[in-house]
């Protein structure tokens, strides 16, 4: 890197410098502001009454204080320092800074109520948390603010509160140490002993105005222009709640400390790597917000003193500049190569830290959105440890104040204290609870550990979980076995048809299947399809209309031993000859006008009542003989939308399958009594449950036509007799809006409510509620390749879900939040989700290589040969062990369909979009 530039910019600096010490503006009241102000400026008249930028100090003072002495000496600093007496307004219709005209300080002592010690020093307290928070009008002023709290003749609390736009972190030690003199000198009847500022802050933001500009300036915008070319504008750091469109700055802090040993440890290690302690600590706070948002590039604020000449070191003003720090984290590098590459970011950001972040602002043309620091929302500093100020004869000592207001998402200052680092986190609450914040906290704690531990280690294997942590979200939030005896579909349904052979099982507008005559239907085209030669892998295609002999199909194709795959017959037939060739159909089930929209395809087309055959008894079960499936034989093939390639044929097993059915009859309470309508298209894998859950527990199941789907008022009103519904977000919300909007009233009569196949927005949970009252509302998430349903979350009746809430794994699956290289995350932190256990399918068709690409060994499931499907979903665990989902990790649109013709996308959609 060339330091030739740098050099001469600093020779013009100093320079210049020179030339504002012979040429003060002394004379006049009126000042431009500085860039910094400027800024500060702009956000109090885009955010008026924020405290963000309140910055407040408290001292306790116990002992004999000389109250006159400690008046006199707050007057001689705010004389000293015009900053201190400045006020922000406008003058020729620009902004400008006045700087009043020193006058007398009056500090008298405030009694605080209260008829104990304690009960004053709680409301001495509360009235300093008050005092910080109290917003400073610009204009009017003063923006300094000190108030001295008598707590008793030997107690005091002095709080003391200065707008940011008049002073900074460094101020305050100026500010400081200029009143513990005075005070000394005063208190012993000597006159003030500090000499006389040969500058003033308005002198700096003259010299500044005319010294960045032209080429100066272009230097050091062009360098940031580059660094920052591409980076990413916002930091999605997972929040408790959603970005208010109408932000008000609230905020919180939370302090921490490091213990001493790790403390001494990142020191070692900072020296042995040829960095500095704040360099190590920023490099491993960038890795734990990349982790946490799921970036590999990640922009951090950090602050500069900004006084880089001896004549600045001693004022108090808004001299504190802000470098935006750029991280790329991708590739998974070493952590220590990543902190050498952090080193080299710090020192060539410094080299150009002279423009400031304001001007760096307008120059890039970012745009300013409410609420949201631009370029970067996370702010990190480390600060020397300063002593406490000393006053004759008083024990002095510093207490916490939080003003209640955030300046960033998030904003953490290290305080090196010596035999430790003491950790302050401030914090939107518009965006996040105490605890995620505390969470982030000891986490942050944890990875500094496992960095000192292991610094040549990847970023990846740098833990954010302790061990506890570790085995509740990969083995607590899993603990979902349940002993499910491997009986198949088919001889589930057997068995609940022995129990009620005279129950209605489907119902429909021409009449009821009773359970005994679906079993005697379905064993009758059973055997007929075992005559023709299918059994276990057999696949066997399904082309019907919507209607009873669906569910007919199905449980006969499965009783011969064989696997269905649906043919939706309002599929274009181009799209039913590539499924009939990819999947290798032979046989079709068909009937009617479905029949004939089949494409030529060479094989034979089998009624759905079967073909006369010699009589005999029929097995229900379909055996373990020469034509019985196992559990682990096909069960079904459902063709995924090919949105983005070539559909794929997913491949589920009868385990998988059975498992699903009894998880949901079980786990759901479906029960004898039971109307359950079905709405999706049983192309789409969703219809298995919706259709033969409840068959399994002896309720009844209808199949609504399309139509009366596209008809949300008819649809409503045939759902009145219905116990159960589900349907996806879309449709659910038009149903509760024409519930709302029937005079008939809610639906009173449905016990139980399921919405799913999309994200499912917290506002509609409300809805649902209104339009059922009496229903148990579930929300449902499934991929296909984890066989329609992984995981459910029962909504509670005071609950609002912040988020789309995917709740907890089914019986028997296991749901994992992965980061990057496959290592579990904590709560909190946002990864890819991975479906493990028994819904697992066997993979794609006909697709080895993609079927290894989505579907990998399962490190954490125990069993040997276990898989994990990938998802492609970024999610969360929150902090109780439920999911929620919070976006897609990559382009794949997850529609468990395909792509249909013009006249069905509408009913497609409502009935189940994936």
């Amino acid at each position: 890197m060339s330091t030739q530039a740098p050099r001469d910019a600093a020779a013009e600096r100093r320079r210049l410098l020179a030339e504002m010490l012979r040429q003060r503006a002394a004379e006049s009241r009126v000042f431009p502001l500085s860039f910094a102000q400027q800024r500060l400026w702009l956000l109090d008249r885009l955010e008026p009454g924020s405290s963000a930028y309140n910055l407040a100090r408290v001292l306790r003072l116990e002992g004999d204080l000389r109250a006159d002495a400690l008046e006199r000496a707050l007057g001689e600093v705010v004389r000293r320092h015009a900053s201190l007496r400045t006020v922000l307004t406008t003058a020729a219709g620009e902004p400008a800074q006045v700087v009043a005209p020193a006058g007398e300080l009056r500090l008298p002592p405030v009694p605080v109520a209260g008829a104990t010690r304690d009960e004053r020093g709680a409301v001495a307290a509360r009235l300093a948390r008050e005092e910080a928070a109290r917003p400073f009008d610009l204009a009017a002023g003063p923006l300094f603010r000190a108030t001295l709290l008598r707590v008793d003749e030997r107690e005091h609390l002095l709080v003391l509160v200065m707008h940011h736009v008049v002073t900074d972190g460094w101020s305050m030690g100026v500010f400081f140490r200029e009143l513990a003199a005075l005070y000394a000198a005063f208190a012993e009847g000597r006159p003030s002993p500090l000499p006389e500022p040969s500058l003033q802050y308005a002198d700096y933001a003259v010299w500044q105005r005319k010294h960045l500009a032209g080429e100066a300036l272009e230097r050091q915008v062009a360098f940031w222009r580059e660094r920052l070319a591409g980076a990413p504008t916002l930091l999605e750091l997972p929040a408790d709640r959603p970005r208010p469109s109408a932000p008000t700055r609230a905020g919180a802090t939370f302090r921490a400390g490091l213990p001493g040993p790790l403390s001494a440890e990142l020191r070692e290690l900072a020296r042995r790597e040829n960095a500095t302690p704040f360099m190590l600590l920023l490099a491993a706070f960038q890795l734990l917000l990349a982790k946490h948002a799921g970036q590999g590039d990640v922009v951090v604020g950090t602050p500069v003193a900004g006084r880089d000449r001896p004549e600045l070191e001693g004022l108090v003003g808004f001299f504190v500049n802000t470098l935006p720090v750029r991280a790329d984290l991708s590739g998974d590098p070493a952590f220590r190569r990543h902190l050498a590459a952090v080193r080299e970011g710090m020192l060539e950001a410094q080299a150009h830290a002279e423009v400031p972040f304001e001007r760096l602002v307008e120059e890039l043309r970012v745009e300013r959105l409410p609420g949201i620091s631009p370029v970067f929302q996370a702010m990190f500093a480390l600060h020397a440890g300063g002593a406490e100020p000393v006053f004759p004869g008083l024990a002095v000592r510093s207490v916490p104040v939080d003003p209640g207001a955030a300046k960033f998402d998030l904003s953490v200052e290290a305080f090196d204290a010596g035999d430790h680092l003491a950790v302050a986190w401030e914090y939107s609450t518009e965006l996040f609870d105490a605890a995620t914040v505390e969470r982030m906290a000891e986490r942050f704690r944890i990875l500094l550990e496992g960095i000192v531990r292991a610094p040549g280690a990847r970023l990846s294997a740098l833990p954010l979980m302790d061990a506890e942590e570790r085995t509740r979200v990969l083995r607590g939030w899993n603990d979902s076995a349940r002993a499910f005896p491997g009986a198949r579909v088919h001889e589930l349904f057997a068995e609940q048809a022995a129990r009620s052979p005279d129950a209605p099982a489907v119902l429909g507008p021409d009449g009821t299947l009773t359970y005994g005559e679906l079993d005697r239907r379905s064993g009758i085209l059973a055997r007929a399809l075992r005559e023709r030669g299918v059994g276990p892998e057999s696949r066997v295609g399904i082309c019907l209309e919507r209607g009873p002999e669906i569910p007919v199909a199905v449980l006969g194709v499965l009783r011969a031993g064989g696997a269905y795959v649906p043919l939706d017959p309002a599929y274009p037939a181009e799209r039913l000859r590539f499924v009939l060739e990819d999947a290798g159909v032979s046989l079709v089930v068909a009937a009617g006008p479905a029949a004939a929209a089949l494409p030529e395809f060479g094989g034979e087309v089998v009624p759905v009542d079967g073909t006369p055959s010699p009589p005999g008894p029929l097995s229900p079960g379909g055996g373990e003989g020469e034509h019985g499936s196992g559990p682990d034989s096909l069960a079904y093939v459902v063709y995924t939308s090919g949105s983005t390639g070539q559909p794929k044929g997913v491949e589920v097993t009868h385990r998988s399958f059975a498992n699903l059915l009894r998880a949901a009859r079980d786990g759901f309470g479906f029960e004898a009594g039971d109307v359950v309508p079905v709405l999706a298209p049983y192309a789409f894998d969703i219809w298995g449950f919706e259709a033969l859950a409840p068959l399994l527990a002896g309720g009844a199941v209808r199949v609504v036509s399309k139509e009366e789907v596209l008809d949300v008022p008819r649809l409503v009103e045939g759902l009145r007799g219905a116990t159960a519904v589900h349907a996806v977000p879309a449709l659910m919300r038009q149903v509760a809006a024409a519930v709302a909007a029937s005079e008939a009233g809610p639906l009173r009569g449905m016990r139980r409510v399921f919405v799913g196949g999309d994200a499912v927005p917290p506002d509609l949970l409300a809805e649902v509620r209104a339009a059922f009252p009496r229903a148990a509302v579930r929300v449902l998430y499934g991929p296909t390749e984890a066989t329609v349903l992984a995981s459910a979350h029962l909504v509670g009746e005071d609950e609002r879900p912040a988020g789309s809430v995917l709740g907890r794994p089914l019986a028997n699956a296991r749901t994992y939040v992965l980061d990057a290289a496959g290592e579990p995350v904590p709560a909190g932190v946002a990864g890819e989700l991975y479906v493990g256990g028994a819904g697992v399918a066997r993979g794609y068709l006909g697709r080895p290589g993609m079927t290894a690409e989505r579907f990998v060994p399962d490190p954490f499931g125990g069993e040997a040969g276990a898989r994990l499907y990938r998802t492609g979903d970024r999610a969360r665990w929150r902090r109780d062990g439920t999911l929620e989902f919070l976006g897609r990790t990559d382009a794949q649109v997850k529609v468990r369909g395909f792509r249909i013709e013009p006249g069905e996308v509408e009913a497609a959609i409502l009935a189940h979009p994936g």
